[in-house]
């Protein structure tokens, strides 16, 4: 019977998980802690390991594994940047993820705070809290008035693009890949146009050299003053402090942070108020802003989708075949 160890696993994907091993008749061991120096020796003995993460695994771990006979990495989640590729191609180690557990899920949380923000309910809320019941001076519109520009359509951009199409929204996009069953919902375009003429700007890339602080403070100076920034995908694809900036000077009208750059100091845990970086606090404090602890993904669909996709891959590589979301070949 195959072995395979799931570090960081949550109480919601136990039945989930105990499931997929009756199916499968595969030994799981479930430990709720991430996979670290002093956590990696748990995987001896083990055929497959299988991860949640956000901290950076260290160096240490890659030879380790390899020396137990583990030759892969699954990552239950669609970021993988916190594996050092070029480490575990160097240890044999295949390294695979879960692309699309859900993109709806991501995709509504997104339009759930962007309707937020058009509608300033940070600041009804703040002013409703002193009980100040006015309404004068927060007038908003209507989703139907607005241009929604949609940066990386894939999977999840794709599902976001087709949701606020169906309330009435332009939704103009930039994208490598053009998809062509995506026509109907949005029309292609380049960065400097969807940062230009959008009054919703939604990121959904991954995080890697070539989208890191992609939007950075040149990027808020093209964009509308009355604009609004959804940030679902990784804090690392905006520069914060420029962004700090840029709301301070009211460059844009606000933003919808399901991430933060520097979220792995305190994200995750009942954080200590010593942990809670500057940057933080400051967008936190702004009624314009709306920030949510990397949540977007945590539906009942994504959790069962997330330890099945990820578990079949595991499966699939120690029986020699290839799994379904390669990272790499």
């Amino acid at each position: 019977m195959k072995k395979i160890i799931m570090y960081a696993t949550l109480d919601v994907e136990v039945p989930f998980i105990k499931q997929w091993a009756k199916d499968h008749q595969v030994e799981i061991k479930m430990v709720e802690e991430r996979l670290t120096p002093e956590t990696v020796g748990w995987a001896k003995g083990f055929d497959g390991i299988d991860i949640q993460q956000t901290h950076p695994l260290d160096p240490s771990i890659y030879p380790t594994l390899k020396s137990f006979g583990i030759k892969q990495i699954t990552a239950r989640m669609v970021g993988y940047d916190f594996i050092d590729l070029k480490l575990a191609r160097e240890n044999g180690l295949q390294v695979t993820n879960v692309p699309a557990y859900s993109p709806r899920a991501i995709a509504e949380m997104g339009l759930t705070q962007a309707l937020r923000l058009v509608r300033k309910l940070g600041y009804y809320d703040q002013r409703m809290s002193k009980l100040d019941f006015r309404w004068t001076g927060l007038e908003s519109t209507e989703i139907y008035n607005l241009t929604v520009g949609v940066i990386g359509a894939g999977h999840i951009g794709g599902a976001s693009a087709q949701m606020y199409s169906a309330l009435g929204a332009k939704v103009i996009a930039v994208d490598p890949v053009h998809h062509a069953e995506m026509e109907p919902f949005l029309t292609y375009t380049d960065l400097d146009t969807v940062l230009t003429q959008s009054d919703i700007v939604t990121i959904h890339t991954p995080l890697n050299d070539e989208t890191a602080n992609m939007l950075d403070a040149a990027a808020f100076k093209k964009m509308k003053k009355t604009a609004y920034l959804i940030n679902m995908a990784r804090g690392g694809l905006v520069v914060t402090n420029d962004l700090i900036k840029a709301l301070q000077e009211g460059e844009i009208a606000g933003a919808a942070l399901d991430t933060l750059a520097d979220e792995a100091q305190f994200f995750e845990k009942q954080a200590a108020p010593e942990e809670i970086p500057e940057d933080y606090k400051v967008l936190k404090a702004m009624p314009n802003v709306l920030i949510s602890p990397h949540s977007a993904f945590y539906t009942d669909t994504a959790m069962k989708n997330i330890v099945e996709m990820g578990l079949d891959d595991v499966l699939l590589i120690l029986n020699g075949k290839r799994p379904n979301y390669p990272v790499f070949e």
